[in-house]
């Protein structure tokens, strides 16, 4: 065999093993998925919806899902794409500090006493 048959041949090998790799990590993350679809577990569809889980009928592969108090749709149980994670604000990170500090800013063109104090209640000078 020459040299060109060789190297085809290993990118070859290299090309299925990726594929199979791929194969069963996304078969991992499938299954680590399904575990976590449980009813009261809040989920986000393929096609974008939000929604708590109700009920998973496990023969006929579908699940409840509430979409909205009291309307409940039914979907398979494969158009689930991610079981949605409660978002925690412990602690808040540089640029939220900074967005929040900036709301104190004055405006372009605004004195910082004009911000201290209220002068609505105060009579204008050339008002008597």
């Amino acid at each position: 065999m020459d040299s060109l048959t060789l190297v085809m041949l290993a990118v070859l090998a290299v090309l299925v093993f990726f594929m199979f790799r791929n194969g069963r990590k996304r078969k991992r993350d499938q299954e680590a998925l399904q575990a976590t679809m449980v009813p009261g577990a809040d989920v986000m569809t393929n096609f974008g919806m939000y929604g708590t889980i109700i009920a998973i009928d496990e023969e006929a592969n579908k699940v409840e899902l509430q979409i909205a108090p009291g309307v409940i749709v039914e979907i398979h149980r494969q158009t689930i794409a991610r079981v949605v994670e409660p978002v925690v604000a412990d602690e808040l990170d540089d640029e939220s500090v900074q967005a929040i500090d900036s709301l104190n800013e004055p405006e372009f063109g605004q004195r910082v006493a004009d911000l201290d104090t209220d002068t609505t209640d105060q009579p204008k000078k050339g008002d008597a």
